[in-house]
């Protein structure tokens, strides 16, 4: 789930460009983090009660990643339809308004994504419970309403913490679900520094058009409590993400191949240091791309934690 914004009123008159290149920015690649290291934890977590279900572990992450990659089109085709974007934008969006693809392709396309998704869906409920089904449809609602509707929650104060929810917490406990038929203390409590780390994501985001959000009206979290509390509570909520894990170390939740986990220590600092001092958009990029490397490198490192103590 990515946001953007800035202004512009008329589609320009670009020539087409259709190169594979296009395509896989359309994506935006570095959300889907978002999606895969979530089903991955959930997945090697459920180890611990036994064997897992390969093809129902891909069908899981792929249905995520197609579910986290149509949220993203979706954004790109309200951004533009509401005037927030032009080819001067910056962020990684922009297919439309830089790159001439037609707006309704990319919303057919995120339809089309979410239809593949449907099917397995089924073929996981199938193997586990039709109450999937509900989870997935409401995921894939808000992945719509993420940016679509007339009220959409990327342009509230609760864009981080439905981000965090829905694409850490509760893709992890599927996954989970799905392997072993039930949901553990541990697996509730292990979502929880991913979900901080996804709504980080968001956060970052909002952080980098914090002054164009403000001027077409949006009300995220970082307008609300300006860009200096923002930064602030970034890094609390990235301190946070460690602590928890220190925490189920302790108590016996976790064993010590958790630690790895604090190797991407340097990242999360990173993030935090370049976003410091810094009110362009384009100056803060780096900082964004450090805040979903955190994410990645966090949530790797603990689900190879996770696997090489259930060995």
């Amino acid at each position: 789930m990515h946001t953007q914004s800035h202004t512009t009123q008329n589609m320009p008159s670009i020539k087409p460009d259709k190169s594979w290149k296009v395509w896989w920015m359309l994506l935006r690649p570095h959300t889907l983090s978002a999606a895969f290291i979530p089903v991955t934890i959930g997945t090697v977590l459920a180890l611990n009660e036994g064997s897992i279900h390969a093809a129902l572990f891909l069908a899981m992450l792929l249905a995520s990643i197609l579910i986290q990659a149509a949220t993203n089109m979706f954004n790109e085709y309200f951004d533009f339809k509401r005037g927030l974007d032009n080819e001067n934008s910056v962020g990684i969006g922009g297919a439309i308004v830089r790159n001439g693809v037609k707006p309704k392709t990319v919303l057919n396309l995120a339809f089309g994504f979410f239809g593949i998704a449907i099917l397995l869906g089924i073929y996981i409920c199938m193997e586990s419970t039709w109450w999937i089904a509900v989870i997935g449809l409401i995921c894939m609602a808000t992945g719509y309403f993420y940016t679509g509707g007339p009220v959409p929650i990327a342009y509230t104060p609760f864009g981080e913490l439905v981000a965090g929810f829905f694409m850490g917490m509760v893709i992890i406990l599927l996954a989970y679900y799905i392997q072993t038929g039930t949901i553990s203390a541990i697996s509730v409590i292990i979502s929880i520094p991913i979900a901080f780390l996804v709504g980080n994501i968001m956060l970052s985001n909002n952080i980098r058009d914090l002054d164009g959000d403000k001027e077409n009206g949006r009300k995220t979290l970082a307008i609300l409590i300006g860009r200096k509390k923002a930064i602030i509570f970034l890094a609390a909520t990235f301190a946070a993400s460690y602590a928890v894990i220190l925490a189920m170390i302790a108590f016996g939740y976790l064993s010590a191949w958790a630690l790895l986990v604090l190797i991407s220590t340097p990242k999360a600092y990173s993030a935090v240091k370049k976003f410091i001092g810094k009110s362009l958009p384009l100056e803060m990029m780096p900082a964004m791309k450090a805040t979903a490397q955190t994410n990645i490198q966090f949530g790797f490192l603990l689900a190879i934690g996770l696997f090489i103590s259930t060995i």
